[in-house]
């Protein structure tokens, strides 16, 4: 019932509108108002933030594309290690899956609709969903080059729990934009999913990931790729032969955590 009511709330609101509207407030001096009540209410650590007090930021979207200090997230040295590109919790961890991945009782991922392009060869499929309380920025999982970078315009439902549960195809019917990657190990896709209130996917130089090029074409284990500006949704899709998962389902990850290892390592 609860399920059925959130998607029945939004599904009377004309989305695209409200959510960018939300992300303006986001990013205006009005939002301050709400900062320290944001903090206190989603437990928010600001002690391992640059700036460390809310006072410090100058809206609610500059909270959550936070900075940390240097030094909080280790990234995981091992040439072995596949790590986290964020800070969330494990939704899915699907290994070998053709064609399409159950996320939820009912609710699969399409995994042609969700990257663009069809695709019929097995992949292992890690889905992270960042809370509110969570750090928003997405680092790499490995060394590499970025291929491609897609933006693929869609709604934006919101992509908490009982919103994957209660709409289809959540996932591919919302914003995102869609990485492909080549690392020395094999090739992997990252796709980084708007949400409702999401009015930027941002990169690090600034630039809007939705319209302008990605600024660079390589990357190190543990980058900034790029930010949300509110909560979403990380997908990560590896050949089935690359990556022995080491985290499951319900666990809670952090940038540069190991969370795989490469299997030719093994």
């Amino acid at each position: 019932m609860k399920d059925a009511l959130v998607v029945s709330l939004f599904s009377m609101i004309p989305r695209r509108w409200s959510s960018s509207l939300l992300g303006r407030l986001s990013r205006s001096l009005f939002s301050r108002l709400l900062l320290r009540w944001f903090v206190w209410n989603y437990g928010i650590d600001l002690n391992e933030a640059e700036r460390s007090h809310p006072r410090d930021y100058a809206s609610l979207g500059d909270l959550f594309s936070r900075a940390l200090k240097p030094g909080s997230r280790e990234i995981d040295p091992s040439t072995q290690a596949f790590v986290s590109p964020v800070d969330g919790t494990v939704a899915l961890c699907a290994r070998g899956v053709r064609g399409s991945a159950e996320i939820a009782p009912g609710r699969s991922i399409d995994l042609s609709a969700l990257i663009g392009e069809d695709t019929n060869e097995p992949w292992d499929v890690l889905v992270c969903y960042l809370s509110p309380r969570d750090y928003h920025r997405v680092h790499t999982p490995c060394d590499g080059s970025i291929l491609k970078s897609q933006h693929h315009p869609g709604e934006r439902w919101p992509v908490f729990p009982s919103a994957v549960r209660g709409v289809r195809d959540l996932f591919s019917r919302n914003e995102r934009v869609v990485l492909s990657l080549k690392s020395p190990h094999g090739p992997l896709t990252l796709v980084m999913v708007g949400a409702f209130g999401v009015g930027h996917i941002t990169w690090p130089d600034g630039g809007v990931a939705t319209t302008d090029p990605m600024p660079f074409d390589t990357t190190s284990k543990g980058a900034w790729l790029g930010t949300f500006e509110l909560g979403s949704t990380v997908i990560l899709l590896t050949p089935p032969d690359l990556v022995e998962w080491r985290v499951a389902k319900g666990d809670a990850v952090r940038v540069g955590q190991r969370i795989g290892i490469y299997k030719e390592s093994m």
